[in-house]
């Protein structure tokens, strides 16, 4: 069972990968979604996906029992995903205006900073 949530786990981290690499803004919001999910799994496949005790110390106790869940992955899980939701808003905010602005979300046809040209190329005159 393992080796099943591993390559899920991996599938889903390559396909966002692939996504990120494309040239569309939106297939790489997609993409970034993917990784974080995926690193999402893995923290919480960390934190003892197994156990059946909760995540609480015992009346008495001093510390968690040896087969209790780990609260730790689980803290850093819900943290990463309030931080990704706000970074997906965004990004699609950023995808929008840049969509209304440029009319296309092709990073192949967004090239108002290369028509520009360089900053160090020396330029006739002044100098």
């Amino acid at each position: 069972m393992d080796l099943l949530y591993a390559f899920a786990i991996s599938a889903i981290a390559a396909c966002g990968v692939y996504l990120a690499l494309s040239r569309n803004v939106v297939g790489i919001l997609l993409g970034v979604n993917m990784i974080s999910a995926a690193v999402n799994l893995v923290l919480f496949y960390a934190g003892r996906i197994r156990s059946q005790l909760p995540a609480v110390i015992p009346a008495g106790e001093r510390a968690l029992g040896a087969d209790a869940a780990n609260p730790v992955p689980q803290a850093l899980i819900l943290t990463a995903i309030v931080i990704g939701f706000s970074l997906t808003t965004v990004f699609a905010a950023l995808v929008l205006r840049t969509f209304r602005s440029v009319g296309t979300i092709d990073l192949r046809r967004i090239d108002a900073a290369e028509r520009l040209g360089s900053p160090w190329e020396e330029r006739g005159g002044a100098g």
